[in-house]
C-alpha cells in the first residue's frame, strides 16, 4: 500500500537543536529506507522546509513504524501524519459498457 507522509515540525523544537551530525544520521537513515523500497519518493515541498515522502508499506502502522527510525523524530523535533492511499477508480467510467 501507498502511504503519503507529510512532515510537521513539533511545538516548541529549537532551530539549535538541527545540528549537521543530526542532519547527516537523517539523510543516511532516508537512503536506507529508500534502499530497501520503504521510501519510494522524497520531497521537499516548495513552500516551505518540510519533506513529503511516498512509502511502500503493508498499512499505516508499518509506515508510521518506519518514519518513527528517522533521528529527527526520534530527536522529538518533527512528526508526520500519514496518509493511505489507493488507486483512482474514475478511469473505469472510460471503459464501461454504454448503459444508454
Amino acid at each position: 500500500m501507498r502511504i503519503l507522509a507529510l512532515e510537521r515540525d513539533v511545538p516548541g523544537a529549537a532551530d539549535d537543536a538541527y545540528t549537521a551530525e543530526l542532519l547527516r544520521a537523517e539523510a543516511l537513515r532516508a537512503w536506507q529506507l529508500y534502499q530497501d523500497g520503504i521510501v519510494r519518493e522524497l520531497y521537499f515541498r516548495a513552500d516551505r522546509t518540510e519533506a513529503v515522502i511516498l512509502l511502500e508499506c503493508a498499512g499505516v502502522d508499518e509506515a508510521q513504524a518506519a518514519l518513527q527510525t528517522l533521528p529527527l523524530v526520534q530527536a522529538g523535533l518533527v512528526a508526520f501524519e500519514c496518509i493511505p492511499l489507493k488507486a483512482y477508480p474514475g478511469f473505469e467510467r472510460l471503459f464501461a459498457a454504454n448503459t444508454r
